[in-house]
Formats: C-alpha cells, structure tokens, sequence
C-alpha cells in the first residue's frame, strides 16, 4: 500500500521518541531519569480542576462554536490587553486543540505550494514538518550559538526571497530557553515591514522567563507589526494543562476566518470541558503560575550550575521556557563517539539518563535537558551525565 506523499517524508518527533524510549525501560525496571518532557511536572491548579467539574456536572458536554466558546474568547481578550495592551476583537481569536493545532491550521490557510517560511535554527522540531505539510518550504537561517541562537535582522534579510511568506519567532524558545529582547524584535519586525511578510510568533513559554527583562510580543511594538503577526499561545506551559489540549491563535480577520472554517471540517471544535478551565486558567488566581516559575527559576539555576561544570560541555544561559541547550561537541569527540545522537544513545544505555538529541532541532552538536523534574532528580542526573563523560575520557 502507497501512503500519501504528504506523509512519507514526515520526521518522527525525536522529543516523542526518547520519551517513549526511556519510558520503556522504565517499564522494565530501571531507574531511569527523564530528561526529554516538554511539559511541567505540577499538576493542573485546583480553581481550575474545579471549573471543569462543575463544567462537567452542569451539562456543559456538548458541541461548542469550532473557533472557540465567546466566554473563552473575552477572557483571551482581557488576557491580551492585560499582559500586552493588545485590542482584538473577537474575530480575531480562534481557539485550538492546543497550540500546535493552532500552528497546523494557520500553515494550512496561509501557505501555498512552494511558500516560503524562514525557520531559525536550532527550531522546535513541528515548525518544519507542519509548513511541509502545507506543501510549502522551510528555509533554515542558522541563528548561531555565539549570538545567544537569536536571528539577526541581517540574517533575517538575506534569507527573504520573492517566494518569502512569513518568519518564525518564537520567544522564549523551545529548546534553546533564549529570549529576544524588545530592541531586538522590533529590529527584526522593521525587516518584515519592509518586505511585507508575516510574523509566526509563538510565545506559549511567556510566563516562564526568569531574568529581569520583560516579555514583549512583536505585536506590540507598533500598530503596523500587530497587523502582521499571528501570535499563537495557549495554556498548556502557562498553567501546567498540557493534556487538556487548549491552544489559540490571535491575528487578522481574514486569517482567523480562514482557520475557523478549516477546524469547522476537522475538529469540529476544541473540547468544551477544556475551554470551561482554560477560561478559568486565565480568569482566576495566577498565584500558582508565580509559585512553577520560581521552583523552574530554582531549577535552572542548579541544573546549569551543575552542567557547566561537566568538562567538554559549553551552554548558553537560557532565559525561560525549561530547557538548557548545551553544547555537547567537545565531550562527544572526547569521549569517542561519532555522534551526538550515539552519544546520547549510550547515556540511555549506560547511566539511564534520557536526553534529546540536538539533530532533531536542526543543531547535531546539542542535546536538550529539560528540567521539569525535581531538583533532586536533576542533581542525580548531572552527576551521572558527569561519571559518564569521565568514564569515556
């Protein structure tokens, strides 16, 4: 049988698959430290949990609108101008079945075949395979590690062809935790104006940022950037649901449109349970949004302390999300392997430490940790990262 062709060049998920691998072995009894999840480890805040009970015993199991319940809508409204001072109307939202969702639908309604989106590399590992899917192209810009994995408004110019349709920003970033600061986005966004081309900003880490500079979305730099970006978000980082699967896109009418006729034949719509505590994530107490980002602000902190430490491994300090992005070259040549991804395989084997192999982001000499697990856990893992280094050496 022939698949689709569409399909037959996809590239499995390598955070997907380390996670299964390690799973695995811990089904057979080892004691195997994950360092692959890109989820928070907390459990969804209790108002919420409450919400979608009551949701539940109230009758609230039926079909919804497909872009998403109004009462969802306005608290995204209030939620946008709140933390942006961003107006949009209620048109201009569509809600999702989680942020990738959102990314997925707006490739499908934007792009044509041989499209263009510039991709800044290292990327999160759907951005590539999604435009692909849309039949249009990834184009790779190399954001280079001596310049924090940041796209620069030169490399952002030379990579823009006729055929360009949008750019990726995503801030902070999956996986490199880097985050661009507002000087930084609007020289970049001076570049999209000027050859009038869209913005992709996912920003669904933005509550996770752990240094003294503020989070600024590009959109609201200028009224004639916010026309141009899409910026996709969602609860699933914020507030620790990333299983109830509720993302959202906010941008042009026309584009909203476009995506809610699409999810009108795909998905019907999101699940009504999960739109009734996504409200409630966004309407109720953030204080427990305050207590993940100190204990993940505690974490990095240790992790990356422990780390840089481990000789033949160089990693720039990341400023959200839960990931580091280490440089791993040096200790893969010196422990002998022809490769990270061999590298890390034998971590797996050896020490039971499961990592993810910087090759799936569009950067081989890098290995992604998240640390969204315990400190105690993370301590363990660091020290068994740092017997294996200099047992190979």
């Amino acid at each position: 049988m022939e698949l689709a062709n569409r399909v037959q060049t996809l590239t499995p998920s390598s955070t997907l698959a380390i996670t299964a691998k390690a799973k695995e072995l811990k089904q057979a009894g080892h004691d195997v430290i994950g360092l692959g999840a890109g989820e928070p480890d907390f459990n969804t805040p209790k108002h919420i949990l409450d919400a979608a009970s009551q949701a539940m015993y109230e009758g609230f199991t039926k079909y919804t609108p497909a872009g998403g319940t109004v009462e969802l809508k306005k608290a995204i409204q209030t939620k946008m101008n709140n933390d942006h001072k961003l107006s949009y109307d209620l048109d201009q939202i569509i809600v999702t079945i989680g942020a990738k969702h959102a990314l997925y639908t707006l490739f499908q309604v934007l792009l044509n075949k041989g499209d263009e989106v510039i991709v800044p590399t290292p990327y999160w590992v759907s951005y590539p395979e999604q435009i692909k899917l849309a039949e249009g192209s990834p184009v790779f810009v190399d954001a280079k590690e001596e310049n924090e994995f940041k796209l620069t408004p030169e490399q952002l110019e030379n990579a823009i062809t006729e055929k360009t349709k949008a750019v990726i920003i995503n801030s902070p970033s999956n996986p490199t935790g880097v985050m661009y600061e507002k000087e930084e986005l609007l020289a970049l966004g001076e570049v999209c104006l000027k050859h009038d081309i869209f913005i992709v900003s996912d920003e669904i880490y933005e509550k996770l940022t752990y240094t003294d500079t503020e989070h600024f979305s590009v959109a609201e730099l200028s009224g004639l950037l916010k026309e141009k970006t899409i910026i996709i978000n969602g609860v699933s980082k914020s507030h620790s649901m990333t299983g109830w699967r509720i993302g959202y896109a906010v941008g042009e009418k026309q584009i909203i449109k476009a995506m809610t006729n699409l999810a009108s034949h795909s998905t019907s719509n999101p699940t009504s349970i999960s739109q009734v505590a996504a409200e409630a994530a966004y309407s109720g107490s953030q204080q427990p949004v305050k207590e993940m980002k100190e204990a993940f602000r505690e974490r990095l902190e240790k992790l990356y302390e422990w780390l840089v430490e481990i000789p033949g491994i160089e990693c720039v300090k990341p400023k959200g999300a839960f990931y580091l992005f280490p440089n791993v070259k040096k200790a893969v040549e010196m422990n002998g392997f022809d490769s990270v991804d061999d590298w890390v395989a034998a971590l797996l084997e050896e020490e039971k430490v499961a990592l993810v192999p910087g090759s799936g982001f569009g950067a081989p000499d890098n290995v992604r940790l998240s640390y969204a697990i315990s400190i105690e856990q993370l301590e363990d893992a660091a020290k068994r990262i740092k017997r294996f280094v200099e047992n190979h050496q």
